[in-house]
């Protein structure tokens, strides 16, 4: 048997991913970071409105909120809530030994000028450092130690005992990366600050400054701006924008004006397909502040990058000669976003330099396109291919450059069904999905299931409720969605078989997913009621959570934890069953995986549709998912639906549910 090694992936995609984890720290914050820069621009006393009071705000602000949201975010992405707790705390330790070390600063070269018989008044101090290198730091790397030391006692605490070592360990573990990030980061991060600080200035003070654009603008089409911009340009910005009420470095990168140059001239000059999408690439772009859709096209004619880089650099050098800025950064790149930021009295020339850059960008590229000799009209379609290569994942946007919507561009080969919890509806979900794929002959198609809030951009397609896709579609903007509101018996699913029939390659014949082994104790006899006594959803719910608590598998918390997690999303599946859980903050009151069932021949009204069967589930593993799967094999065959309404006793119920004879 042969095998292939997989290539090892090199620094540029390394440095991808960087930048992309670095970004997803600092874009859920941008409304954090609008809210300041509204403060800044009304309040302080160079402001629109200046008003001492309220001017307050911007200080603590910067200097603490917003450090500690992005250690959160980071803390969250490592390590759910539990870290975004560890890395929020842990993150004050850097920002108040930063504090300290300036103030040790200050006093010590006070003395010195004090010393040299100048008058203290004279003094310039040092301005503060601001903690948002050191927030991406803290907030990730505390949360990864809380993971890591979770694992190291997972299974082993004492039955009773694990809220109060999860609360204490959690605690602790916050306490002691205080002191890290007092005693190690904050050093480093200073130290860091005034070197980067330094090299900024030295660019501004010799006017090289607009050398940044030969670095940033090939940078941004090979996506690796977002380590650039998030690790550097963001964090010097806010601390010179505290200090001043502006920086130009948020317009290094975010600049509008060379995007929209480039689309321009190729929508005159162009040919073929890349001239036929310009236009509407333009709008995209310049509007909605997209700026990957013309990535496709400066890779589809590698020499218009010049023309990216002449407008960049015309940009910046247009901003320094008016010494402009924007008081925060611009998300997304749009002019709409631009002006939303731009400082007062940096309006002139920030337009001056955005539809200056554009013109420079237009210019250049039309020359480049007007004396190319070439045949060649450029594969755009390629040229998408190889910036969502070069990206790492597909684009929802520049797909459309190709006539594709997404994920359904191409070839589907990942799925997700996705619920609140995880825990299952979309593990039932998955599994009927998964056999109908299975069975359509595309076995090299992988159909998992998981909560909103673990998923990540890297699927293809994602199944949800209806009331959830909004929340699944935030998750993952990348993927095709689908949304579903019956997970047992949805329509949608022959859909989602037909599109695979059009996309794809068929992966193997018609395979028989294989048979896993439930485990024992998942559903015991005690927990098998065969004639319910509940009139209500509500009543029928309590009724199944109650039995999960007799067997000792959940905490009494747990039943309202199921009654949480009805009003999100019904948990009705279809078919006569409903499956009611807690929701996935609940999951700490799950002792071990169990499921209860509970029949009611006259039915149940739940939400308006009837269910005769309902099912409790906690799980607090996988354990109870090989059974969720037998389950869902149940209830789309009507003859074990009707054994389950004929059985007589728990071990006939449990017969039917698990597949063998008890």
């Amino acid at each position: 048997m042969s095998t292939q090694t997989t290539p090892r992936p090199g620094a540029r995609v390394h440095v991808q991913k960087f930048g992309t984890f670095l970004s997803n720290m600092i874009m859920p914050n941008i409304p954090a970071l609008i809210a300041w820069g509204l403060l800044t621009a009304l309040f302080i006393d160079v402001g629109w409105w200046p008003n001492a009071d309220l001017a307050t705000m911007v200080g603590p602000a910067i200097h603490y909120l917003l450090p500690i949201l992005i250690a959160a975010t980071g803390g969250r992405m490592v390590y759910g809530d539990r870290g975004a707790v560890v890395g929020a705390f842990a993150v004050m330790g850097a920002i108040a030994g930063s504090d300290f070390l300036i103030a040790e600063f200050n006093t010590a070269e006070l003395a010195k000028w004090l010393a040299a018989g100048n008058a203290a008044e004279d003094f310039s101090a040092l301005g503060q450092v601001h903690m948002f290198i050191g927030a991406m730091i803290m907030g990730p790397l505390a949360a990864w130690v809380m993971k890591k030391l979770d694992a190291v006692w997972e299974g082993k605490v004492r039955a009773g005992f694990e809220m109060l070592v999860n609360m204490f360990s959690a605690g602790i573990v916050a306490f002691v990366m205080a002191l890290v990030g007092f005693w190690a980061i904050a050093p480093i991060v200073n130290k860091v600050m005034e070197i980067l600080g330094n090299g900024v200035e030295t660019l501004v003070d010799n006017n090289l400054l607009p050398l940044t654009s030969v670095v940033i603008e090939p940078a941004k089409v090979f996506f690796l701006n977002n380590a650039i911009n998030h690790g550097v340009l963001t964090p010097l910005g806010l601390t010179e924008a505290a200090e001043t009420g502006k920086s130009v470095l948020f317009l290094l990168e975010a600049n509008p004006g060379p995007g929209l140059g480039l689309l321009i001239a190729i929508s005159i000059f162009g040919k073929g397909v890349a001239k036929a999408t310009a236009p509407g690439a333009a709008i995209i772009q310049f509007f909605g502040g997209i700026h990957e859709i013309y990535f496709p096209y400066v890779l589809m004619k590698p020499k218009l990058i010049l023309a990216m880089i002449a407008g960049g650099m015309t940009g910046v050098a247009i901003n320094v000669a008016f010494d402009v800025g924007l008081r925060a950064p611009a998300a997304p790149g749009s002019i709409f976003a631009v002006y939303a930021q731009t400082a007062s009295g940096s309006f002139v020339g920030v337009t001056l330099a955005v539809f200056g850059s554009a013109a420079v960008t237009f210019l250049v590229a039309s020359l480049l396109l007007k004396t190319d000799r070439s045949d060649d009209e450029g594969d755009l379609a390629a040229a998408t291919a190889q910036m969502e290569a070069n990206k790492g994942k597909k684009s929802s946007v520049a797909g459309m450059l190709s006539g594709g919507t997404g994920a359904a561009a191409g070839a589907i080969k990942s799925i997700v069904f996705a619920c609140d919890a995880g825990m299952g509806s979309s593990a039932m979900g998955a599994s009927v999905l998964r056999k109908k794929i299975q069975a359509a002959g595309h076995g090299d198609v992988t159909v998992v299931n998981k909560a909103i809030s673990n998923l990540d951009d890297t699927y293809d397609l994602v199944v949800s409720h209806q009331d959830l896709t909004d929340r699944a579609r935030q998750k993952t903007p990348s993927a095709m969605h689908v949304a579903v509101d019956n997970f047992m018996a949805s329509p949608r699913y022959d859909e989602i078989v037909e599109l695979l029939d059009r996309t794809n390659t068929p992966g193997g014949a018609p395979v028989e997913e294989a048979a896993a082994e439930t485990p024992s104790g998942v559903l015991d006899d005690s927990s098998i009621v065969l004639r319910g006594n509940a009139t209500s959803r509500d009543d029928a719910i309590t009724e199944a959570g109650e039995l999960l608590v007799a067997s000792g598998a959940v905490e009494a918390s747990y039943v309202e934890a199921m009654h949480e997690r009805e009003t999100s999303v019904s948990t009705h599946m279809g078919n006569l069953l409903a499956i009611p859980h807690g929701t996935n903050e609940a999951k700490s009151a799950i002792n071990r995986s169990a499921i209860s069932f509970i029949r009611y021949p006259d039915g149940v009204d739940w939400n308006g549709k009837p269910a005769e069967f309902v099912i409790g589930i906690a799980g607090a593993g996988d354990d109870h998912l090989a059974l969720l799967q037998k389950i869902a094999g149940v209830f789309t065959d009507p003859a074990q639906v009707e054994r389950l309404r004929q059985a007589g006793t728990a071990a006939e119920v449990r017969e039917v549910l698990e597949g063998v004879r008890v």
